[in-house]
């Protein structure tokens, strides 16, 4: 498909399509069949869909040409768009447009490049809910809230000879309280947004033969990692995303912890203990089969203080190590017991990861989620400068210097919306688009 945008985009398109039915009137909405030509010749037959300003995607007249795909006839079809008058559009210049013309703010605006790089389900509905405008309206709820008062400070400040009800430091105070608990509570559901947009990264670190590489496979359901009898196969981190009950989780295989045999060895070895201390969550396999060595040991101090889960794996054969064992307990109570040959128990490590993370709690039909960063410390700083303008009241300052602090508060706010934000950061945001969108 090939879009255009812009005052011009029929009259370009007017020199390349030449529908079937021969009326010249357009209206928006609607369909036409016909053919792309170049000098008389046929170059594709396509369906162009009208959109006529204000009611389109960037508010101005847009068509879409819906060509048989392909990369010479569409490259063909680009190539006459371009000859005839049309521009090569910047990365997300489509949904930039539909910005500046006002059509949708940034926060939705953000929310579509969201949409489209979404690794879940949850993530999905997250970035549609931001595109439907749900934390737009949270954001100007929480501004009106502000204005309500700022209205009668500023009529306090500027025409003190009229007769106005005076805003009480009291009333400003409220207010103040109101909006930082508002704006908490959103800061806080940065920590779920974080988890589906990021995914928890997972590290599976064990001793060689533990049966990382054979659980790695038997979560993804492929054979994405070799694996034989033979100890140390793994040498470098292998890196897959698997979604678990609607979380993205970024499961990283590492080599085998032990005393390295040669220097290969012994870089993969460090990389999986560095792995390890960044990781959200630990899945530390030991085989079920054997006592605890040395080895497993260096293992389980790596995991202490983290979030943790102990596999114990090779539950088919004999085993000899428990999940009362008191060496395990001490570093975490989320211990399963796993085949993971066979794939037996991993439900229950699946559940172990929701119970350690809350997925469950997770609601999306009922909560408003932050999970783009920009917006997470803008509000940040926006609780920041409430708490400056409570100092302001509490130190008894006149109006005129806490209403400087109040508009602080708003500045921040109209900077996560896009009312006040710079170009360098427009353009920031709209570099990370893909052409067309």
């Amino acid at each position: 498909m090939i879009r255009m945008s812009g005052k011009d985009s029929f009259k370009v398109l007017e020199k390349i399509f030449k529908p079937k039915n021969k009326s010249n009137k357009i209206k928006g909405y609607t369909i036409k069949y016909g053919n792309i030509v170049e000098n008389g010749e046929i170059v594709d037959e396509v369906l162009v869909s009208y959109f006529k300003a204000p009611k389109s995607y960037t508010t101005e007249d847009m068509c879409e040409i819906n060509s048989h795909g392909g990369n010479i006839i569409v490259r063909k079809i680009l190539e006459l768009c371009l000859q005839n008058g049309a521009e090569l559009a910047e990365p997300g210049e489509f949904t930039k447009r539909a910005f500046l013309n006002g059509r949708i703010d940034l926060l939705q605006a953000e929310s579509v490049i969201d949409v489209i790089h979404a690794k879940s389900e949850r993530e999905a509905k997250t970035g549609i809910k931001q595109l439907e405008g749900i934390l737009s309206k949270k954001i100007a709820e929480i501004k009106q809230n502000i204005l309500d008062v700022m209205v009668n400070i500023e009529v306090a400040i500027d025409y003190p000879e009229y007769d106005v009800d005076e805003v009480t430091h009291q009333q400003i105070m409220e207010m103040l309280d109101q909006v930082e608990e508002k704006l908490a509570k959103l800061e806080k559901s940065f920590d779920n947004g974080k988890l589906i947009k990021d995914g928890i990264k997972t590290a599976i670190i064990g001793k060689p033969n533990a049966g990382k590489s054979s659980l790695l496979n038997a979560i993804l359901k492929e054979e994405r990692a070799i694996v034989t009898e033979y100890e140390g196969t793994t040498r470098d981190t292998i890196e897959e995303f698997v979604t678990i009950h609607g979380i993205p989780l970024k499961i990283i295989d590492t080599a085998g912890i032990r005393q390295a045999k040669d220097e290969v060895e012994k870089i993969g070895i460090a990389k999986s203990k560095e792995i390890a201390k960044e990781a959200d969550l630990i899945i530390a396999i030991l085989d079920s089969t054997k006592e605890i060595t040395h080895e497993d040991r260096e293992i389980l101090e790596l995991a202490k203080s983290k979030n943790t889960i102990i596999v114990l794996n090779k539950i088919d054969l004999k085993s000899i190590l428990k999940s009362d064992n008191m060496q395990l307990q001490k570093v975490t109570k989320h211990i399963i017991n796993l085949s993971a040959l066979n794939g037996i128990g991993l439900e229950n490590l699946y559940d172990e990861i929701c119970k350690l993370f809350q997925l469950n709690e997770i609601n999306l039909d009922n909560e408003t989620v932050i999970t783009n960063i920009r917006h997470k410390n803008l509000i940040s700083k926006a609780i920041e400068n409430v708490k400056k303008t409570k100092e302001t009241i509490k130190n008894e300052m006149p109006l005129d210097i806490v209403a400087i602090f109040i508009k602080e508060v708003l500045e921040d706010l109209g900077n996560i919306t896009g009312e006040l934000v710079s170009e360098d950061i427009i353009n920031e945001i709209f570099a990370k688009f893909c052409l067309g969108k």
